[in-house]
């Protein structure tokens, strides 16, 4: 009987431990979430960007090897590095602080300002520069990547033309098995190449299988940043909705009332 009863403990025990790491790190992306660190104007987005569904979504656990791709601003930099920074590592791969073009070089030396003002939180994350071909010439995490991130950046691929080098670089720099997650702006399905340039949305059709030719198969998609009140006619393509409101005064309101683009979030994985 006491036998039983230890083995029935051990398997209990056993069980549970999962569900008990898994509630432990739900509570810790939770409190980097909710953070002081995060700015009110990037809290303020949540309710649009959904930072803890997306991110629980690509399978984000807080030993993981993370690369953010074009991290812009930091907006999920300010969530990624402190839930990263006791167990995991963070890299961040951007621009390069001497790039010829003044926005991309003014826009990597405002990310390493903003780094550079709180050295307690943002010490451990390694910046580096995103690839031009199809690897990364100083982000080589030991063993390999478990997680890519990238939030809204495969239109500006596009645009520039190093959409195949940069998925084949991801793929390159993930181990076996690891993934690669995308949010993006939807385009309407069949949308021409020429209309997703124009416009900054981009259609799923086209991201599976540009990630399938460098390797990475689909493995699951999303709705938590879908938003069906984006009819996705605007006159400044998507930049004419939040947070860019390109178009300043003229229907504001109207933009304002559709709210952030809808988007797509996919997740892929390396095949082996």
């Amino acid at each position: 009987m006491n036998l039983g009863r230890r083995l029935f403990t051990g398997a209990f025990a056993a069980a549970a431990w999962p569900v008990r790491a898994q509630e432990s790190e739900d509570a810790a992306l939770q409190a980097a979430i909710a953070g002081p660190q995060r700015s009110a104007a990037n809290r303020a987005r949540d309710a649009a960007r959904h930072p803890y569904e997306t991110l629980r979504f690509f399978g984000l656990r807080p030993t993981q090897s993370v690369i953010e791709l074009a991290p812009g601003g930091g907006w999920y930099t300010e969530i990624l590095a402190p839930y990263l920074r006791a167990a995991g590592r963070l890299y961040a791969a951007g621009e390069a602080a001497d790039d010829p073009d003044e926005y991309r070089r003014r826009s990597r030396q405002n990310f390493d300002a903003k780094l550079a003002r709180e050295p307690g939180l943002y010490d451990r994350v390694a910046v580096g520069l995103l690839p031009r071909k199809p690897a990364f010439t100083d982000i080589a995490p030991p063993g390999g990547a478990d997680l890519v991130l990238t939030f809204r950046n495969v239109h500006n691929w596009i645009e520039v033309g190093h959409l195949d080098d940069t998925l084949r670089a991801c793929a390159a720099v993930l181990k076996p098995g690891g993934v690669l997650g995308v949010e993006e702006h939807r385009a309407p399905p069949g949308s021409s190449l020429a209309w997703i340039q124009k416009n900054g949305y981009v259609t799923e059709d086209l991201m599976v299988e540009r990630a399938r030719v460098a390797g990475l198969e689909l493995a699951a998609r999303s709705e938590v940043n879908a938003n069906p009140r984006d009819s996705k006619d605007h006159p400044n393509g998507v930049w004419s909705l939040p947070p860019t409101l390109r178009g300043g005064d003229a229907d504001r309101a109207r933009f304002v009332a559709i709210g952030e683009s809808d988007r797509f979030t996919h997740r892929y994985v390396k095949r082996a």
